[in-house]
């Protein structure tokens, strides 16, 4: 079965990539789709998020990267995709994307949404904390994949 792990991942972090090994154990296939989000700015590219994603993803061999404009279920679709795969921080992660989960079904009712609780190490960890540690000097080597953290350094020395 192929599952969806959709995101904007600006940047990918340790907690991302923990979902994206767990869900290659449960799925033949995850495919990492970055997703341009026009109500976001982002730090990188998406080609720059795809081909960090790939660089930290390239030891699982269940995991292709690629990016999409759209909808997600539309995506799945093309894919032949029937799992849509998220991973749960919070409470407040949950009432938002079981939310999105139900909006998904009424555009294709052929999609399921998969939640998998984020490791308790990550549960905190978001892109955006990412992004304000590293904007004020902060380390950020402990929550994000290596070849990440050297371009989020590059980007704001």
């Amino acid at each position: 079965m192929i599952a969806i792990y959709p995101g904007s991942f600006d940047p990918i972090t340790l907690g991302h990539l923990d979902i994206i090994e767990r869900g290659g154990q449960l799925f033949d296939l995850v495919i990492v789709t970055v997703l341009r989000n026009p109500n976001k700015q982002p730090l990188f590219s998406v080609e720059k998020r795809v081909e960090q994603i790939r660089e930290c993803t390239q030891h699982l061999s269940n995991v292709e990267v690629d990016s999409f404009t759209g909808l997600t279920v539309e995506y799945a679709k093309l894919r032949n995709a029937k799992v849509l795969l998220r991973g749960l921080r919070v409470l407040s992660d949950f009432e938002k994307e079981l939310q999105m989960a139900h909006t998904n079904v009424t555009l294709w009712d052929g999609i399921e949404t998969v939640f998998l609780a984020t490791a308790k190490e990550y549960s905190f960890l978001s892109s955006s904390i990412v992004k304000e540690i590293a904007k004020f000097g902060g380390s950020i080597s402990h929550l994000v994949p290596k070849n990440v953290a050297q371009d989020i350094t590059l980007y704001y020395s």
